[in-house]
């Protein structure tokens, strides 16, 4: 069913965060993908990048392609949403460059033109995926979350370990058969932890995954965030701490 959204350019109608079946949907799912959202209408650039987040994914936002290759060539991202019509430099050669580096990064394009020959020129540039304007912001979602799953190595759609279960789709979390609710970045956190498969996960690999580039490196909002995750997750401790290294399940 399509969902109202807010008008972006040219009278289009985008289904974006917001509505309050979007919220509860967005409630339901979770990941732990780095996104990079590369669009030039500002507004539709920051309300993809909103939604993202509700999604706990850790996602930077740019406006132009430029900005666009830097942060490619600083941050490692899994999926980056680029507009095919950027300023300074086109999305199409941002896109090049991508494939040119030989990154796992997945591209998921779009284009306000949803002609045969557009999406087939799109792909054949490189991009792994591609989308039109205007689009329902469930469907990104479900494509950003397919393209970074691609990422990584496969593993199980539900996560279990130390008696804990995880289900990343439905963004549900047990403990010895008893249900735990989790905030969104406790949840990313655990996830992440989870995926490891009991290695060792750096303060600073948490931060990337589950926080976007705006987080202050100096934080200690890791500690605080693994800190509450004990608590939520009860009694005895799962989550152990490895001095000068990080934090493993």
């Amino acid at each position: 069913m399509h969902v109202a959204g807010r008008m972006g350019p040219h009278n289009q109608c985008y289904d974006l965060p917001g509505s309050p079946d979007l919220r509860q949907w967005a409630q339901r799912k979770d990941s732990d993908v780095r996104v990079l959202v590369v669009e030039d209408e500002q507004l539709l650039a920051d309300a993809v990048a909103t939604g993202l987040r509700r999604e706990a994914m850790a996602v930077d936002v740019v406006y132009d392609g430029a900005a666009a290759l830097e942060r490619i060539g600083v941050n490692d991202y899994d999926v980056v949403v680029l507009d095919r019509d950027l300023p300074l430099i086109h999305g199409d050669d941002v896109c090049r460059k991508i494939v040119e580096l030989g990154m796992p990064t997945r591209v998921l394009m779009l284009t306000a033109s949803g002609d045969v020959s557009d999406r087939v020129e799109g792909l054949e540039l490189g991009a792994d995926d591609y989308l039109p304007k205007p689009f329902a912001f469930t469907e990104l979602t479900a494509r950003v979350r397919a393209l970074g799953r691609r990422t990584t190595v496969p593993l199980p759609p539900v996560l279990e370990r130390s008696g804990i279960k995880l289900d990343p789709n439905r963004r549900e979390v047990f403990r010895d058969g008893k249900e735990i609710q989790l905030a969104p970045k406790e949840f990313a956190v655990l996830e992440v932890l989870m995926r490891s498969e009991g290695a060792v996960v750096s303060a600073e690999q948490l931060l990337e995954k589950a926080w976007d580039e705006n987080t202050d490196p100096f934080t200690n909002v890791v500690r605080v965030t693994v800190m509450t995750l004990r608590r939520k997750l009860g009694e005895p401790p799962v989550i152990v701490t490895v001095p000068g290294s990080g934090y493993r399940i």
